[in-house]
């Protein structure tokens, strides 16, 4: 039975194009945006999941750069503290060779120690970075080294702690050293024992100092492999694969195609009634 009022042809046609345009705009916008999953309404569980390791990566990612910025104040104090070292160092073998002495000899002696302190306040007034020293006070330094997720959603901080070096005491300690006023054994042996003990503190300092340079190098190494290993993730979720994309895409076309050609084919039946009539 053919009908001037209903055409369930055209109808069934019309239905398939309709779908087959959906199916062709939402390939297209994947295509467009590189996303499989760009919305709530795609996938509710992978957008939330999603959404908040990306938060997760932004947050490693901001944490990263502020210990970039406190590495290199750690940097920076580490070789102040490595420079005032081989000072002291070099403080304690002139020590050393005064030992026994003339009183004229010392006093050539006092001065290069002169010269060395002065080396020392200068090295130790430079051993700043963007104007923070970590070598004028013995303070508790704490840094925030990224964060932990709960699975109940509750974000905390992980941070770690490390000592500034005062490399004041050790420049106050050297400078109180006099040999020309050490005019016997004992004083002078004193002395040497003084300069023992600031070179020992020294050596302390580089080495705290070292030792908290590598774990925050170390925590930066492990955030930029974190923040890959998420940003890898993330995209394994939501990303489209272009290749299918590409290949469904040139499908629906054809598809659609085919669908306008059946609906154009169905809207001429009508049309064959007129036949009946002539």
């Amino acid at each position: 039975m053919s009908s001037i009022l209903t055409n369930n042809s055209a109808m069934n046609a019309l239905s398939t194009l309709r779908q087959i345009n959906n199916d062709l705009d939402s390939t297209q916008d994947r295509i467009s945006t590189g996303l499989k999953i760009s919305s709530g309404k795609d996938n509710a569980a992978y957008f939330s999941i999603s959404e908040t390791m990306k938060g997760d990566s932004s947050m490693y990612s901001a944490i990263d750069e502020a210990l970039t910025s406190t590495m290199n104040a750690v940097s920076t104090a580490r070789l102040g503290a490595e420079t005032v070292n081989d000072l002291a160092s070099d403080f304690a073998e002139r020590v050393a060779f005064a030992q026994g002495g003339t009183s004229e000899v010392r006093a050539d002696v006092q001065d290069e120690l002169n010269a060395l302190v002065e080396r020392i306040t200068t090295t130790i007034s430079q051993a700043t970075f963007n104007g923070t020293s970590l070598v004028d006070s013995t303070a508790t330094v704490t840094v925030v080294t990224g964060i932990s997720r709960s699975a109940a959603g509750s974000v905390t901080t992980t941070t770690i702690s490390f000592q500034e070096q005062d490399l004041g005491a050790i420049l106050s300690s050297l400078s109180a050293i006099d040999l020309t006023s050490a005019s016997t054994a004992a004083l002078q042996e004193a002395a040497l024992q003084a300069a023992e003990s600031a070179l020992d503190a020294a050596i302390g300092a580089a080495t705290a100092l070292g030792i908290a340079e590598n774990s925050i190098e170390t925590q930066k190494d492990f955030l930029g492999e974190l923040t890959n290993v998420i940003d890898s993730g993330v995209g394994s979720m939501v990303d489209a694969d272009m290749e299918s994309e590409a290949a469904r895409l040139q499908a629906l076309q054809v598809q659609q195609q085919l669908a306008t050609q059946s609906l154009s084919i169905a809207n001429s039946s009508p049309q064959n009634i007129l036949s009946l009539f002539q």
